[in-house]
């Protein structure tokens, strides 16, 4: 079962809230938490909405909006993230491994993979049925040629 299933967008954004102070108070982090503080580290322009308190559980962004959705897209990096630990689809791990010598850099690697993760979560959302992981892997690998392509 997923890690969030059935929470809604308050918990989901408390979880987030909860975690960074934790770690500003040099708390012990539970696994989760310490991954999401590591998600924060790498969005520091993100720090003043976990810093708004209870504003922050109620703010909007709309996807028409120019201000992106914060939470989504840090919940799009432990996403990543989490198919990348498990390669799941198969051949992700590589890519990303691909993608991190490219740039030089694992964050700009993971925004380069966060697009096609985002229209896949989106049509899987939309049609109702599980995301498309082999249709993610070809959007992917049109990033980049795998190694053993070369």
């Amino acid at each position: 079962m997923p890690i969030f299933a059935g929470q809604n967008r308050a918990e989901l954004r408390r979880l987030y809230l909860s975690a960074w102070r934790k770690a500003g108070e040099q708390h012990l982090l539970e696994p989760l938490e310490a991954q999401l503080v590591d998600v924060i580290r790498d969005h520091p322009e993100y720090v003043h909405y976990l810093e708004g308190g209870e504003q922050t559980l109620q703010a909007d962004f709309p996807a028409a909006s120019a201000e992106e959705n914060p939470f989504l897209h840090m919940g799009l990096h432990l996403a990543l993230r989490e198919l990348v630990s498990t390669d799941r689809p198969h051949g992700v791990a590589a890519i990303h491994r691909e993608l991190c010598t490219r740039y030089g850099d694992v964050h700009a690697a993971e925004h380069a993979m966060l697009g096609p993760l985002a229209e896949t979560l989106w049509e899987a959302q939309s049609s109702g049925r599980p995301p498309d992981e082999q249709r993610y892997l070809r959007a992917l690998e049109r990033l980049t040629p795998l190694p053993h392509d070369r």
